[in-house]
């Protein structure tokens, strides 16, 4: 593997670590708080907008080296008639999935938060999140089916 591909595998893996493991953060950690009334929206409107920024740069980043890696690795051919081809088509849905997910859950949160409401933004983004972090969970997994085969 040349070092391009090295650090190109790198940064596509770094920032799909951090972009999934801060949409699970939010949910299990970040809405419970908020359904239970603790802490105060100014905090946590800080956190849904450094959330935000991640999923952006993320998503522009994965996508720009998941289309490196599958032009060099795969062309086009290797991606419709392959299995592997299809997981790579796959994770690309997926993550379109989990940045509208993150988009749309995470407006409902901080047009309540600016409202300084807590709970009923939290009830309300919670099932975007829930549903985002289910699809961070199918990307995980279909990453570790693509280097398994």
């Amino acid at each position: 593997m040349s070092e391009l591909l090295a650090g190109i595998y790198a940064v596509h893996m770094t920032f799909a670590a951090l972009w999934t493991g801060s949409v699970v953060f939010v949910a299990i950690a970040v809405l419970p708080t908020a359904m239970d009334g603790e802490g105060s929206p100014e905090p946590l409107s800080a956190m849904i907008g450094k959330l935000k920024l991640i999923s952006r740069t993320s998503a522009l980043l994965l996508f720009l080296t998941g289309g490196h890696l599958a032009a060099t690795q795969y062309g086009a051919s290797g991606l419709t008639g392959t299995f592997r081809g299809y997981l790579v088509i796959a994770m690309l849905v997926l993550w379109f999935v989990l940045a509208g997910l993150v988009e749309v859950g995470s407006s409902k949160l901080t047009d309540g938060f600016d409202q300084q409401k807590l709970r009923e933004p939290a009830r309300n983004a919670r099932p975007f999140f829930l549903g985002a972090t289910v699809v961070a969970v199918l990307l995980l997994l279909d990453a570790g089916i693509i280097l398994g085969i």
